[in-house]
């Protein structure tokens, strides 16, 4: 079996080693053929030993040639590292407004008012969908915040922190969407983020 060369030749595209969860993906890949019956013991630990060592994707491509998949041609190889994407473009004057609006729209409606922006514009800008998921965050942080330490309004601690909380709901979103509206990015101090980006 050849040994991918690393070192790119001019006009060649280089390669991009392979990552561990890379080398994972193609045991699995195996074990399963092995499950299935295509391949016997020897051929799954040679073909495992192969995988575990290999660098680059160009030497995971033989180990699945001649694995044929039902119904298919032969099985591709895991999926190859990707480069990384191109830098995110500068954000629309409609992208700032949605963004300012997930930002203030929490003075309203607390977490829906972020949740509405993300569901009707977090899939058509990844500058909105941040600014929306940061704001619908902060907001449920407020909401649960609030909710224990007025709950617990015997004991000074959560009581006092609640009352802080609410002082920085009444400035923080402001400040969030004057910031979007410059076309900057925000994250809201001590704010707990149970919603995160896929």
């Amino acid at each position: 079996m050849a040994v991918h060369d690393p070192i790119p030749r001019p006009g060649q595209v280089p390669q991009i080693r392979l990552t561990h969860a890379d080398r994972d993906r193609a045991a699995e890949r195996l074990q399963e053929a092995y499950a299935e019956g295509r391949l016997d013991e020897s051929e799954l630990d040679e073909r495992l030993s192969v995988a575990m060592a290999a660098k680059f994707p160009a030497e995971l491509e033989p180990l699945f040639s001649d694995l044929a998949v039902p119904g298919g041609g032969p099985a591709a190889a895991p999926h190859a590292p990707q480069p990384p994407a191109a830098p995110e473009g500068r954000p629309s004057g409609e992208d700032k407004v949605w963004s300012a609006a997930a930002h203030a729209s929490g003075y309203f409606l607390l977490p829906v008012g972020p949740l509405l922006v993300l569901l009707l514009r977090g899939d058509s800008s990844p500058f909105v969908r941040r600014h929306a998921m940061e704001a619908l965050n902060y907001q449920l942080t407020v909401l649960v915040g609030s909710v224990l330490g007025f709950g617990l309004f015997f004991l000074i601690l959560p009581m006092l922190a609640a009352m802080l909380l609410l002082l920085g709901w009444v400035f923080l979103p402001a400040v969030a969407g004057l910031v979007a509206l410059l076309g900057g990015g925000w994250k809201y101090p001590l704010t707990w983020r149970p919603v995160k980006d896929k």
